[in-house]
Order: structure tokens, then sequence, then C-alpha cells
């Protein structure tokens, strides 16, 4: 009996050795990180007389500029990205990514809120200023994109501005694209941006 305990034993033994020099598993890779929203390029802004040019993508909430939609976004999460062409047409794209799907939809109905009320500001700050705002629907993408444009003019300067807005979401990514010239709602290239709307809000992941 002493024998047949003593060969149990020297098994086990030899049975925890193998264990203890097993491998351990290796531990899981951690999940790559999502890949950032893409920018729009110059050549999908709107058709215009001259070329687009692209300037860098920049880290932050715009600090000018932006005048309807500035102070909402919030600097974390955000990047933006300016264009002009030699006309003084300029546009800029800004993407905020949200930290849960939630947040995204609260900061884009926020920003639409912002694009149809900012006509409204802008007079109060400016009592000479005269204009119209329209809004020009839902563009169905993704979860969805609102295209507004603002007709602004100075009678005691004479000048004529129009711009045009959408902001958009994809998941926890949202985009404002903004685009601006002289002149009016008339010669704006609204179907032109709608199409650049579309791509912005594709492009975001």
């Amino acid at each position: 009996m002493r024998t047949v305990r003593t060969a149990l034993l020297t098994v086990a033994a030899a049975g925890l050795a193998v264990t203890a020099l097993a491998p351990a598993p290796a531990a899981a890779a951690p999940a790559p990180a999502p890949a950032a929203p893409k920018f729009l390029s110059a050549a999908q802004l709107p058709a215009s007389p001259t070329p687009w040019t692209a300037g860098p993508v920049r880290t932050g909430a715009p600090q000018e500029g932006s005048v309807c939609t500035a102070g909402i976004a919030p600097a974390a999460g955000t990047r933006y990205r300016d264009f002009r062409t030699e006309l003084d047409t300029n546009a800029r794209q800004t993407i905020t990514v949200a930290a849960t799907a939630a947040r995204a939809e609260k900061l884009a109905a926020d920003l639409h809120h912002a694009l149809a009320t900012c006509l409204d500001r802008m007079k109060e700050q400016d009592p000479g200023l005269e204009g119209e705002a329209f809004y020009h629907g839902r563009i169905g993408i993704e979860d969805g994109a609102h295209l507004h444009s603002i007709d602004t003019s100075h009678p005691e300067v004479g000048s004529t501005d129009i711009g045009l807005y959408s902001v958009g979401r994809d998941g926890r990514a949202v985009t404002v694209v903004e685009w601006g010239q002289m002149g009016e709602l008339d010669g704006a290239p609204l179907e032109g941006f709608r199409k650049t709307t579309r791509t912005a809000v594709a492009k975001l992941y």
C-alpha cells in the first residue's frame, strides 16, 4: 500500500511540474482604436469658377468664424479644416467625436437649433442687419443631416452675403459644413452643397 501511495504522489507531483512549465496563454491584444473620421477634400466642395484649396486639419474648436455654432461643440474631440478659393469664397468642415452616440445625437440637435436661430441672434447683435433664413430639409444619409441657408445684407454698407450650413451625424461623429461668399441665395450652389453634405457625412465612418 505504501508503494502504491508513493507512486500516486510521484505522478501527481510530475503533473504539477508539467502544469507549472506549460506556457501561460498569451494576453489578448488590445482592440485597435477606431479610425478617425475623414474630412472632405477640396474636390468635394461645390463647384467654383476657381479651384478650392484645402487647409490642414487642425485640432480643437475654431477660435474664429463659425458665428452660428461657436461655443457649442467641445474643444475635446473636435477638429476642423478650412477651404478657400481665389474669389473670396470660403468653407469649413468641423468634426466632433462624442463619447457616446447619445451625446452625439444631443450635440447634433443643439447645432441644428443654433443654425435655425442664428439670424435672429445676428440681428440682436447688429440691429442694422437684414436678412432671410431658410431650412432646406433633412438629408437621408447615415443618422441624418439638415441643411440651412442664411442670406444677409447691410444696407448702410451695401454688402450682401450668403451662407450655406449643414449638420449631420453618423454614430458618435457629428460634422458641420459651412460655405459662404458675397451674393444672394439665387447664386449659391444649393444642390452642390447638398451633395457635399451627403459626402461629408458618408465619409465620417
